[in-house]
């Protein structure tokens, strides 16, 4: 019997060349690469990765910064919810073309959090 798992939190980090670290990555820490999305130029613009039933997010952004993607089931009225207690929301909630519907909220300290029904 396999048992699925349903994950909720999705670290995410930025890199100033997605595929040079996609590469590193998996030589210096053994992760392997589950999906990679390119642009129409054939640039990393987005990648999981995965260790044992770990994963996290990946994409060209400013190197050392980090974020944490959480996956809801309603993400409208966590939205609501988040607004209605004063979260600085700094991308909309909106339907993304790969499925998920998301937004993207800041702490108090600045943190970035995104929030969305995407699963990897």
């Amino acid at each position: 019997m396999t048992l699925e798992i349903r994950r909720t939190f999705y670290p995410m980090i930025n890199c100033a060349d997605p595929a040079a670290s996609m590469e590193w990555l998996s030589k210096a820490f053994g992760f392997e690469p589950m999906n990679v999305y390119r642009d129409d130029g054939g640039a990393v613009v987005h990648a999981e990765m995965r260790y044992d039933t770990g994963l996290f997010m990946f994409g060209r952004g400013e190197p050392g910064t980090s974020a944490v993607y959480v996956a809801v089931d309603d993400p409208d009225a966590h939205h609501d919810r988040a607004k209605a207690a004063g979260a600085e929301i700094f991308r909309e909630l909106a339907d993304q073309d790969y499925g998920s519907r998301d937004y993207a909220a800041r702490d108090l300290d600045g943190n970035e959090w995104y929030f969305g029904t995407y699963r990897p």
